[in-house]
């Protein structure tokens, strides 16, 4: 009985790792994390990719599928106006290779 309790919780909290399925909500009051791109690479915390199908989503490696659903997502961000007002600094980029964590201290901000 332990044991399947164990499993059960280990792969609950292992799904919501894997996925990084994001939102991006209108109101800065709903949102986990806020976000302000940055206009260079060597600005951002993080690289992101934006992915076409939610199976290429990433483990926390900054490949994002946008879900169309708030209660789709694993994250939900606001795109803030100014860098000082973000927790979390992106850049996006073209390709998939491209992305990740510049900046690993933020990286619990997605989890």
């Amino acid at each position: 009985m332990k044991r399947l309790l164990f499993i059960t919780i280990a792969l609950l909290f292992a799904g919501k790792i894997e996925a990084q399925k994001i939102y991006s909500v209108d109101y800065q009051s709903q949102a986990d994390v806020k976000v302000f791109v940055v206009d260079y690479e060597s600005q951002a915390d993080l690289k992101v990719y934006k992915v076409k199908y939610e199976s290429q989503a990433g483990k926390n490696d900054g490949k994002w599928y946008f879900v169309k659903y708030q209660s789709q997502a694993d994250v939900k961000i606001y795109f803030v106006d100014y860098e000082s007002q973000a927790d979390l600094k992106i850049y996006f980029v073209d390709f998939e290779s491209q992305a990740g964590w510049r900046n690993k201290d933020k990286k619990h901000l997605l989890y």
